[in-house]
């Protein structure tokens, strides 16, 4: 699963401008730099700890693991500690698709700490850790079902694509967002961290059943078989609207399919994660051009595949799990209010506290480069190098300077 947030870098940094390239790809490897620390010394403690009915966990003796060291069963935990730590590193990474071109690395670094302790931890405690939202008594009293999230479709997806939601509008446009083309830089790139991605989200998804049971082949095929829809379901969708099926459509629809599976991955039978993913496909390859309309410059789609993918798949399951769960395989409508009661719950919890944190960071250091940084490209102004020799010469020099 580590090898996802490489794959994201990838993604990432070919969908961006030549000139900030290295810095999108660079913030990926922060997030994995970072998030690996605070993980060990503190993430697990409140996604983990003996607390089990608060908005996050607590344990003194998870503190540096110093306490699963010496427990009764330390190879277990240890290996819980390793999985988990992946899911908090690539979450915090999908954000950085949003503001791509135009922050500062300091205030990116900032806030990933800040983020992913008073945001991803909580809600990851909720979900996975018996917490507040997804515990046995849950907050409505046990009035409904527990919320179904097999591998993160609220605190990976719906939490990512919030956040970058309200960073982007937080932050700003790009110089020339909607005026000026802004195209993908290297498309093989894109290519590549998307297979890179899919193969990494066998772990993220079969991986979830936490062990080589029937649960996690079901999970695997599935979501193969939805990533693989989502792309035929994206590519047709382009082709009808704009004439052409394209690579980049293709990646994208990838992407989409394995972000609406995730939550649904052991819910749903082989047959209804195909049509899981040939309706994420085709909504979110209608839902990235929402940007333009409503003006906000989300850079490299995050609302519209990982929001939206999200709360897609979040709320399918009301309607297609399997076993007599979902409305149309004969259940009602307690899973349904439940799945959307949960998903709407990650998209307040999550988009507050990241305004605040975002509007905390603007007031203090800034978030952004100077139009000059970002019109020569923040590779070379930030970072002191290119990604290419003919980025590299006197011309890109003369316009940071």
């Amino acid at each position: 699963m580590l090898l996802m947030t490489p794959g994201l870098a990838f993604f990432y940094g070919g969908m961006v401008r030549g000139k900030s390239v290295l810095n999108m790809m660079m913030m990926s490897f922060a997030a994995m730099g970072v998030v690996a620390i605070i993980w060990v010394l503190w993430g697990y403690a409140m996604v983990a700890g003996d607390d089990k009915a608060g908005l996050f966990g607590w344990s003194s003796d998870y503190f540096g693991l110093s306490g699963i060291l010496n427990g009764e069963d330390p190879l277990t935990d240890l290996i819980t500690v390793g999985f988990q730590v992946t899911f908090a590193i690539i979450t915090v990474a999908l954000i950085s698709g949003s503001i791509a071109d135009r922050v500062k690395f300091g205030a990116w670094v900032l806030f990933v700490v800040v983020w992913v302790t008073l945001v991803y931890f909580p809600l990851a405690h909720q979900v996975w850790f018996g917490g507040y939202l997804f515990g046995d008594e849950w907050f409505l009293g046990g009035s409904l079902p527990a919320p179904i999230d097999f591998a993160g479709g609220t605190v990976v997806h719906i939490n990512a694509g919030v956040a970058g939601l309200v960073l982007a509008l937080v932050i700003g446009k790009r110089k020339g967002f909607g005026k000026e083309p802004m195209r993908p830089h290297n498309l093989p790139f894109v290519m590549l961290g998307a297979a890179l991605l899919w193969f990494g989200w066998f772990g993220f998804n079969a991986g979830s059943a936490f062990g080589a049971t029937d649960v996690a082949a079901l999970a695997w095929i599935n979501t193969t078989v939805a990533a693989g829809a989502a792309l035929v379901g994206w590519i047709v969708t382009e082709k009808i609207r704009d004439g052409h099926a394209t690579s980049l459509g293709a990646a994208s629809g990838i992407v989409a399919g394995l972000v609406a599976i995730t939550p649904a991955a052991a819910a749903l039978d082989p047959l209804n994660s195909i049509i899981l993913g040939l309706v994420a496909g085709a909504v979110c390859a209608l839902a990235v051009g929402l940007k333009y309309k409503l003006g906000y410059d989300d850079s490299l789609d995050v609302v519209g595949v990982h929001l939206v993918g999200g709360l897609i798949g979040t709320v399918s399951i009301g309607f297609l799990a399997k076993d007599g769960v979902g409305l149309f395989h004969g259940g009602g409508f307690e899973q349904l209010g439940t799945q959307v009661i949960a998903a709407l719950y990650a998209v307040v919890f999550s988009g507050v506290i990241t305004a605040i944190i975002a509007f905390a960071i603007k007031a203090t250091m800034g978030w952004r480069v100077s139009e000059e940084v970002e019109v020569g490209g923040i590779d070379l102004a930030v970072h002191g190098e290119t990604a290419y020799e003919t980025l590299g010469g006197a011309r890109v020099v003369t316009e940071v300077k």
